[in-house]
């Protein structure tokens, strides 16, 4: 029997990896109950509210939240952003994804319309700002990059996200939970296999040079299970839905998933680069904000053009 050989504080690196598990279990309830019993009472229009509105408090807040870990990220680096004008734009870029035209009926696409075009307003106001403010020696074309790009991947990745609570329209009832459920369930079912495959019997490291902790076997074990989940979904609870995505669970589920592990190794070059390891401390042993939601920021596009093509 071989034991754990003990860290710089004393404590053995097999107890610290269990104290870690536990820690993420617990945050990790917790927050799945809070999303279940709101998307329960959004289903089903708890107190009379619409569409969404049960939801959209936690959008707005995980909008505002992933903004202010990426300004301090980028401030450690020497790039001081426009935080003023970032937390609330890219919250108004968020909710203006609950704004439905009626030729979205009609064209799917043209839900999308308002985030669109919010966020071109609020990319151009980010450039008059810049123009306004700009100080030589100040890295101005940096921090104009890098506030578009907060602008883009928060704001305009996560409004997807609040489109895919309208993409199953009935005409006469309520919008289906199940675009934006299977995208949370596919993504994180992914995401927990291969942290759970890739601690066990991981080896081959997939990028070592982006993430040391991702490997191979963690990554096919997504897959699969990404997979496996919208099967479940798709397939076996929800068959009678009013609508399904292109290809059904079998283009969904991988797709979905492969788009998810895109996310997540897309933040770990952020955090290479601004030289963190973590988003920030907010969620304790899940890390930050965007540590949870990177994943499904870049598979929601995904999702959301396959329920549309439906």
């Amino acid at each position: 029997m071989t034991e754990s050989l003990p860290s710089e504080t004393g404590q053995p690196s097999g107890e610290r990896t269990a104290s870690k598990f536990t820690n993420r279990l617990a945050v990790a309830s917790g927050i799945v109950a809070l999303f279940a019993s709101l998307s329960a009472a959004d289903a089903y229009g708890f107190a009379g509210m619409p569409a969404a509105w049960w939801l959209l408090p936690v959008a707005i807040g995980l909008a505002v939240a992933a903004t202010d870990e990426l300004i301090r990220l980028f401030a450690k680096r020497g790039l001081r952003l426009p935080g003023m004008l970032l937390r609330p734009g890219v919250a108004v870029v968020v909710l203006s994804g609950i704004v439905r035209p009626s030729e979205a009926n009609d064209w799917l696409a043209a839900s999308l319309a308002m985030p669109a075009i919010t966020h071109v307003v609020f990319l151009l106001l980010i450039l008059a700002v810049a123009v306004i403010d700009y100080r030589p020696d100040r890295h101005a074309l940096q921090r104009l990059a890098s506030a578009f790009f907060v602008a883009s991947y928060v704001g305009m990745f996560l409004s997807f996200m609040v489109a895919l609570r309208f993409v199953d329209q009935p005409e006469s009832n309520r919008p289906s939970m199940l675009p934006l459920a299977s995208l949370v369930a596919v993504v994180k079912g992914g995401d927990i296999m291969a942290y759970i495959v890739g601690v066990l019997v991981g080896r081959s490291k997939m990028a070592p040079l982006l993430s040391p902790g991702k490997t191979w076997e963690g990554t096919i074990a997504s897959l699969v299970s990404s997979t496996l989940v919208a099967w479940l979904l798709l397939d076996l609870i929800a068959p009678e839905a009013a609508g399904l995505p292109y290809g059904g669970w079998l283009l969904y589920g991988p797709l979905v998933g492969l788009a998810g592990i895109v996310g997540d190794l897309g933040e770990s070059l952020v955090k290479r680069e601004l030289q963190a390891k973590d988003s920030g401390g907010l969620l304790g042993g899940l890390g930050g904000v965007l540590d949870l939601i990177d994943s499904m920021l870049v598979a929601a596009p995904v999702a959301w053009l396959l329920w549309a093509l439906g």
